[in-house]
């Protein structure tokens, strides 16, 4: 670990991985006690953010292969994705796929939902990479999935909870 202070920041306090180091950055005019404080603060920041991007790494090879799945038993696996992975960076959308480099993308949001819908969207979202628009064609490669409309009223339930108020 790298502790850098900076006469020019004022108080705010950072800290990021360099070449396997982690390197923290803090005010010159910190006391020693302050220091350690921040310095503990953050390293317990990284190590936690770390273990969260190894959870993920798994659960990603979980998705690539439940993809190749489905690409195999609804697409005769045509669809085959450079990569598939989870994101936490998707509040609107359940799903992305850019099918110029094979890349698809599932929102955090469903992780805990029924497997049929993830499956659901996944499935979507590999018949992008045949089918880039939602015309007749990109629907008929979603719709054999046999439980399409339970999911996509699950997602609209999901959608809808926080309008209807309550109590």
């Amino acid at each position: 670990m790298e502790v850098r202070r900076s006469a020019r920041r004022r108080r705010s306090v950072a800290a990021y991985i360099e070449s396997g180091v982690v390197v923290v950055l803090i005010p010159a005019s910190l006391s020693q006690a302050e220091e350690r404080r921040h310095v503990a603060e953050l390293m317990a920041k990284l190590s936690a953010g770390q273990a969260a991007k190894r959870r993920r790494r798994g659960t990603d090879v979980a998705l690539a292969g439940r993809a190749e799945e489905l690409s195999d038993s609804f697409l005769d696996g045509r669809a085959k994705p450079s990569s598939v992975r989870w994101t936490g960076n998707q509040s609107k959308r359940w799903g992305s796929c850019s099918p110029e480099n094979g890349t698809i993308r599932l929102s955090t949001r469903l992780q805990g939902m029924p497997g049929h819908v993830i499956d659901y969207v996944l499935l979507h979202e590999l018949a992008h990479l045949i089918e880039p628009s939602h015309n007749d064609r990109f629907w008929s490669l979603v719709d054999p999935f046999p439980r399409t409309q339970w999911a996509r009223g699950y997602l609209a339930g999901v959608e809808a909870a926080p309008t209807l108020g309550g109590g």
